[in-house]
């Protein structure tokens, strides 16, 4: 029997490799993130290359909203490192912290990450949300350890025009193709989805150009609380993470409903270049921990 397995893979791996060259062949094509010819004949025309470079991020984030901060460290247990930074939280949120429990979010908002999720939101290239789904999902389990067992699900929602003229709501698309890997994954675990529990009722802009009085104006009234979240744990999805303020929006009136904790979870962190280019390439480190100005 396991002889006849392994023949019927190797027949089907060769026919999938035929039918690949054959395809593309005649109908060239070329990735829509890094303009690459594909390899392979897919519904969604995003190479394996770009999706391979999507890594998890390493740096050492703020313990409330994950932004990562400027630490001159040396260690090598990189767990210790991780639950010491825990406690440790940026410039923003020691002024106003938010009223979310913990932010994460699987990887940096750059390179090829920045390309897929442009596809998704604005190519409309809706396959993406399937290729992401595995990293959406690792960013969720992130919170595994703190999180309840039982989650209410909630897409961060888009304003009702916006949604319709892009077609879908790239965080609902997201979440539910988490919430698929889940299942699987730690099937004890209850995520419920209730993606129409919040909804924007205004058009906001970009907050994060902003200042902190301009992000508060822009979100004020923005969102409103449809179900009945009193005495639950939510957990809020969304694509990127930039300013925080509109998980902070949200966060602020899922607690005035009611909620018990608020959790965020998002595919993509923007982080400040500088920070970036300090991990990148960090010179010659110290077994010391300092939080570095900004510059300027």
């Amino acid at each position: 029997m396991n002889g006849w397995r392994a023949v019927v893979r190797v027949l089907r791996s060769r026919t999938r490799t035929v039918f690949d060259d054959v395809v593309t062949t005649l109908f060239p094509a070329d990735c829509k993130c890094c303009e690459g010819p594909l390899e392979r004949a897919s519904a969604v025309p995003v190479c394996e290359a770009c999706v391979g470079h999507v890594r998890r991020s390493t740096m050492i984030g703020c313990g409330k909203c994950g932004e990562a901060l400027n630490l001159d460290i040396d260690l090598e247990d990189e767990r210790f490192a991780k639950t010491v930074a825990q406690g440790l939280l940026c410039r923003e949120c020691r002024l106003a912290e938010p009223e979310f429990t913990r932010a994460v979010a699987y990887g940096s908002y750059d390179n090829e990450m920045r390309g897929l999720i442009h596809l998704l939101k604005f190519g409309r290239v809706r396959g993406v949300a399937r290729l992401l789904g595995r990293k959406m999902a690792e960013s969720i389990l992130l919170l595994e350890e703190d999180a309840a067992r039982e989650l209410m699900v909630i897409a961060v929602p888009l304003y009702k025009q916006r949604e319709r003229q892009r077609g879908y709501n790239q965080s609902i698309l997201l979440a539910n193709e988490a919430l698929g890997w889940l299942r699987k994954l730690r099937p004890e675990w209850k995520l419920t989805p209730a993606h129409t529990a919040m909804e924007r009722r205004k058009p906001t802009e970009s907050s994060f150009v902003l200042s902190r009085k301009g992000r508060r104006r822009n979100l004020r009234g923005a969102f409103h609380v449809n179900g009945d979240v009193a005495g639950r744990e939510v957990l809020l999805i969304d694509d990127i993470l930039t300013s925080g303020a509109t998980a902070r929006g949200c966060a602020r009136v899922l607690m005035r409903a009611g909620a018990t904790k608020v959790w965020v979870a998002t595919l993509a962190r923007a982080q400040k270049k500088f920070v970036v280019r300090q991990h990148e390439d960090p010179g010659e480190m110290v077994a010391r921990w300092d939080l570095v100005r900004e510059p300027g």
